[in-house]
């Protein structure tokens, strides 16, 4: 099957999973937070540091960025979406930030009311302000397959996106399928040209499952050399600014395939699960995982009886 020997899985449940959700006490959030630091997962996405207004489930990123150093084996990291957002991450103690850039100029205005031009050109203003405080920069190209408001996305634009974004100082990049519409073969197809238009950088992908291909999408992702995936427990999450936008792909449902399929992860499953239970009294209502729904995983079978 063409696989890596191992994956790296990035949690995105305690911001991406929640920036859809009534907002939840703070304790509620570390607690959920605790949870994953326990399952072996090495990266996580600890919140957004964006308008209170526009993302109120992620209001207090300052109170839960202040609890992260209890956790110094994780990679911290947090979504901004401007240079003002960005010195907030960095002065609360998170030096990893990801920006992002919708590759389609109707999600960029519903998202951050900017076109794709006017975002891609702050690139160098956030690279030059997170490089001073020593932490790395992340450009994510949301809506890189399809756009809610104005349907397929030119390749062509997103090589300029992600182009121009490593030249003025982006270190990883981030290809997100944000409504979940993409399928194994046009994905593949994008993801090679990135890699081969921005040689030694790393590319990620951030999928939604939508209309049910999310994990065949991350297959097919790790078959073209992604080792880099983002995923959220119980399959919470979704964009607030773009129409009919579901979940992410379930952590769980992830480690399952690619484990299964003899790609270490590092992540234990059943903590996911746990972690995933916590997320459901969190939230206050069923998680979409299938496999969370199913009561966890098939166990080996035991020696024969009579």
């Amino acid at each position: 099957m063409n696989l890596p020997s191992s994956v790296s899985i990035r949690e995105v449940g305690p911001r991406d999973g929640l920036q859809i959700e009534e907002p939840i006490p703070t304790r509620q959030k570390l607690e959920l937070i605790a949870a994953i630091t326990a399952t072996g997962v090495q990266r996580v996405e600890a919140t957004s540091f964006v308008s209170p207004r526009a993302v109120p489930a992620l209001a207090d990123a300052e109170q839960v960025a202040e609890a992260l150093a209890t956790y110094p084996e994780i990679t911290w990291s947090a979504l901004v979406a401007s240079p003002n957002g960005a010195r907030r991450a960095l002065a609360a103690g998170i030096h990893n930030l990801e920006y992002v850039i919708s590759a389609a100029d109707a999600h960029s205005r519903a998202n951050v009311g900017r076109t794709t031009a006017e975002s891609s050109a702050l690139v160098e203003e956030i690279s030059d302000l997170v490089h001073a405080d020593g932490g790395t920069l992340e450009v994510i190209v949301g809506t890189a397959w399809d756009c809610p408001f104005t349907g397929a996305v030119a390749p062509e634009r997103v090589l300029e996106v992600t182009t121009r974004a490593v030249a003025d100082g982006a270190e990883r990049l981030c290809l997100g399928d944000t409504i979940g519409t993409t399928t194994p073969g046009r994905l593949t197809g994008l993801v090679r040209s990135v890699v081969e238009a921005t040689p030694g950088i790393d590319v990620g992908v951030h999928l939604h499952d939508t209309r049910g291909t999310g994990i065949a999408n991350a297959l097919a992702a790790v078959q073209a050399g992604v080792t880099s995936l983002d995923s959220s427990i119980g399959g919470l999450g979704g964009c607030p600014f773009a129409p009919g936008a579901s979940g992410n792909i379930a952590t769980e449902e992830l480690v399952y395939m690619l484990e299964g399929s003899g790609v270490d992860t590092g992540v234990d499953i059943d903590r996911v699960l746990a972690a995933a239970a916590t997320a459901e009294r969190a939230v206050g209502h069923g998680l979409t995982s299938s496999l969370y729904r199913a009561g966890g995983r098939l166990r080996p079978l035991g020696p024969p009886t009579d």
